[in-house]
C-alpha cells in the first residue's frame, strides 16, 4: 500500500478577521486597512491561491468606468485594496510550517515574480494565522504582520 500525503490543511477559503501590524520599536500596533478591513483568501487543491483584502467602507468611483474616474478616486481605490495570487507550496523549516506564494498577478505590479513566505499557526478554534517580517519602508524598524483568518462556511 502507498502511503498518500497528508490533507492540506489550507485547501478551501478563509475570511480576514484582522490584519494588524507591530514594530520593533515603541510604537502602538496598526491596522493597515482598518478594524473592519474585508478579505479573502483562496487556496484550491492543484497548488494555485489568490487573496485579497479591502478596507471597510470605499466609497464607491464617480464615473462607470475606473478608466474615466478621476485620478485621485483611482488612487483612494488602489491605496484601499490589495491583491495578489498564483502557485503555494507548504514547507517545513526548523519545526515550523509555511506557505510560500510565487506571485504571477498582482495589483501591485512589484510583487509579480517575488515569494511572499508566511509563517503558518493554526489556533484550537480552526483559525489560521499567516505571518511575515519586513522592515518599515524607509527604516531599519522590523514590523511583523499577522493576519488571522477564519475558514469560509
Amino acid at each position: 500500500m502507498i502511503a498518500t500525503a497528508p490533507a492540506n490543511p489550507l485547501v478551501g477559503g478563509w475570511q480576514l478577521q484582522v490584519w494588524q501590524i507591530t514594530y520593533g520599536d515603541d510604537r502602538q500596533p496598526s491596522l493597515p486597512f482598518g478594524s473592519n478591513a474585508s478579505g479573502l483568501i483562496v487556496y484550491a487543491p492543484d497548488g494555485w491561491m489568490n487573496a485579497s483584502i479591502s478596507r471597510a467602507g470605499r466609497p464607491p468611483l464617480s464615473s462607470e468606468s475606473a478608466k474615466t474616474a478621476p485620478a485621485e478616486e483611482r488612487l483612494a481605490a488602489f491605496d484601499g485594496f490589495f491583491s495578489y495570487g498564483g502557485r503555494y507550496r507548504l514547507v517545513r523549516e526548523d519545526g515550523v510550517d509555511y506557505v510560500i506564494h510565487s506571485v504571477t498577478q498582482s495589483v501591485n505590479p512589484n510583487l509579480v515574480g517575488t515569494e511572499q513566505k508566511r509563517r503558518m499557526d493554526f489556533a484550537a478554534d480552526g483559525s489560521l494565522t499567516l505571518s511575515a517580517t519586513d522592515r518599515l519602508p524607509g527604516s531599519q524598524v522590523a514590523r511583523l504582520h499577522r493576519l488571522t483568518w477564519k475558514r469560509s462556511s
